[in-house]
């Protein structure tokens, strides 16, 4: 009988990971999303909490395409722009 370690992130209880380097950056992601929802709703009005939470959860996922942009290269959202179709 083989014996496998599983982690969990502490801020998501249904996503089980095999690496721990994969757990502590989805929960390092989930924390930067859940700040930036906050921000959001504090900042933007008649956004919903829905609305804002997608948002944060999408700003948090593509961290580092939006950390490029912001460092004077709005460019870089092209890659995060999808085709109407």
């Amino acid at each position: 009988m083989a014996v496998e370690t599983l982690y969990r992130s502490s801020r998501d209880l249904e996503t089980l990971f095999v690496d721990r380097k994969l757990a502590d950056a989805h929960d390092q992601m989930l924390e930067l999303a859940e700040a930036l929802t906050e921000v959001l709703l504090k900042n933007v009005a008649n956004l919903s909490e829905k609305q804002a939470e997608d948002a944060g959860i999408f700003m948090a996922k593509n961290r580092a395409v939006f950390a490029t942009a912001f460092k004077s290269n709005a460019s870089a959202l092209g890659e995060l722009v999808q085709p109407s179709e």
